[in-house]
């Protein structure tokens, strides 16, 4: 069966509008009233992943809809592994930073180096190596919270300047 191209244009933004299991519902019925080679044809002409399109049949067969399930992808952040660990970085770094000298910001700057703030968490907090992220990622909380790793300028006074006398005249 060939598909003409008003057809074509019309089944794929109709696919392009629905998500999840009302797409792949759509998609089934489709290669059903297609026919023989009708999976094959949807994969060339509409650009359909075939997969998608068997799961979307099994589905109307069956009556059962797959959930789908995306926010559980991907990897956790690091907070929810070990909860308190955000509360122990500002308590090692705390003592070590201050804030920005000109009040123009909200920064707080600290001589720590995320590699040294994970060798203070295992010595003072008995965090092992093996439980803690890496310093990178280290980094990135410390930049979430707010600090910036920069040197400490020491506060030096001024020097006196003496003042220049008019010279006397002879």
């Amino acid at each position: 069966m060939q598909l003409t191209p008003s057809l074509s244009n019309l089944l794929k933004e109709t696919a392009i509008q629905l998500h999840g299991a009302n797409k792949r519902r759509f998609m089934a019925q489709t290669v059903l009233e297609l026919g023989y080679g009708g999976q094959s044809l949807a994969e060339k002409e509409l650009g359909w992943n075939r997969v998608t399109i068997i799961k979307g049949i099994k589905e109307l067969k069956t009556g059962i809809t797959c959930v789908d399930n995306y926010q559980a992808r991907g990897r956790k952040k690091i907070e929810n592994k070990l909860p308190r660990l955000l509360e122990d970085i500002k308590s090692v770094v705390d003592s070590q930073s201050q804030t920005d000298p000109s009040f123009k910001s909200q920064r707080l700057y600290t001589r720590l180096s995320a590699a040294e703030v994970r060798k203070q968490l295992i010595k003072k907090f008995g965090y092992t190596s093996e439980e803690l992220p890496t310093a990178e990622t280290i980094r990135r909380k410390l930049n979430d919270l707010g600090y910036r790793l920069k040197r400490v300028a020491k506060v030096q006074p001024q020097k006196k300047f003496l003042k220049l006398r008019q010279s006397l005249p002879n």
